[in-house]
């Protein structure tokens, strides 16, 4: 069949994800000098640990599963899927991390969980609503089991509590269902859903209040809950055109909180400027082209659905990160995809990249 025809892999795609992490490693080796320095006693203990643990370790993640004929992952998408929400259900009863359990760890190695359940997800829901393809637009057959998966994902996600992470699933969930067919009005009906449930978690936590006050109104205590945003907006805008240079910021110097994090956006508009900035962007939007691309030329729906859904997982991250550093949404927490520190998150994505290039060596 013509479909079974193996093609070479997108290598526009891997060019593009390899300049993504160079750029990353890049800019977290500066961005964390001085919390590496005061936590470690060394400058680049984060560097190295992102090079090890992330990278390294991504890349042969990569190579691997670029090998691997993408319907592998439609066979065991359910045993991974119970693996992921296992793992979730071990977050729970895990220590505390800053008063949020998100994290596991064995023998001295701390992993995230959500971070590798996303991936995991997204397997899951395209190898099952490529089962329903006749289903998908039947009420009590689609609609109502796809809102169970999502509220059971959600319950466990709130428990963390991570919403950061929620609001990325569902995202990427309605993408895959979008790609998958299902009529606009059940996508109104999941949206409408989801801003109430939203808004109820808001109201439900004070510091999700502060955030949502703080996107409406700046200026409010620019030294307690509009802090971390004011000084993200202060090293945007002192970076300018060209930028202070790489390794000038001022902000790192424990000014702005999460450097290394979620607000890395924000050093490197310091330190590289606008010009910089429109580099990242560039990457990005050629990620997101030549994955939707991939996507569009798949030869099943599971490779449709599967390269659908990684390819909006690492945009629509990018994009929920840079809106909320430059206080277009409130803030979110949600890390910049290859660039943010952890380990986890970036092997993950890395795998998932994998994923991709293989499903696209069977393009029509």
């Amino acid at each position: 069949m013509r479909e079974n025809i193996q093609r070479k892999p997108d290598y526009s795609l891997l060019a593009t994800v390899f300049a993504l992490v160079i750029f990353g490693l890049v800019v977290l080796a500066s961005a964390s000098v001085v919390v590496s320095r005061n936590k470690f006693d060394q400058n680049y203990y984060y560097f190295f640990h992102q090079l090890i643990y992330g990278a390294l370790v991504g890349f042969i993640f990569l190579a691997v599963a670029q090998k691997i004929n993408y319907r592998f992952w439609k066979k065991y998408a359910l045993l991974l899927f119970i693996a992921g929400l296992g793992l979730l259900f071990l977050t729970l009863a895990s220590e505390a991390y800053n008063k949020a359990s998100r994290w596991i760890t064995i023998g001295g190695f701390s992993f995230q969980p959500a971070e590798i359940f996303k991936l995991v997800f997204i397997l899951y829901l395209a190898a099952w609503l490529e089962k329903r393809e006749k289903e998908i637009n039947n009420f009590s057959t689609g609609l109502v089991p796809f809102l169970a998966i999502l509220a059971l994902v959600g319950i466990l996600l709130i428990k963390q509590p991570d919403i950061g992470t929620l609001g990325a699933i569902i995202a990427i969930a309605m993408a895959i269902y979008f790609a998958a067919g299902v009529k606009i009005s059940y996508l109104l009906v999941i949206i409408s859903g989801g801003i109430a449930v939203f808004w109820g978690l808001i109201k439900m936590a004070p510091y999700r209040i502060n955030r949502l006050t703080v996107f409406l109104h700046p200026e409010v205590d620019p030294h307690g809950i509009g802090y971390q945003i004011n000084q993200a907006l202060l090293a945007l805008g002192s970076g300018g055109i060209l930028g202070l240079g790489l390794g000038h910021s001022r902000q790192k110097y424990n000014y702005l909180p999460e450097p290394i994090g979620d607000s890395i956006f924000a050093i490197i508009g310091e330190e590289v400027g606008f010009v910089g900035l429109l580099i990242l962007l560039a990457l990005f939007i050629i990620f997101a082209w030549r994955g939707f691309k991939i996507a569009q030329e798949a030869p099943d729906s599971f490779g449709k659905l599967a390269a659908v859904g990684i390819t909006s997982w690492i945009t629509f991250q990018a994009l929920m990160n840079i809106m909320a550093i430059t206080s277009l949404i409130p803030l979110t927490g949600i890390p910049l995809p290859f660039i943010s520190y952890g380990g986890t998150a970036l092997a993950t994505s890395l795998l998932g990249v994998g994923i991709l290039l293989n499903i696209s060596k069977y393009r029509k």
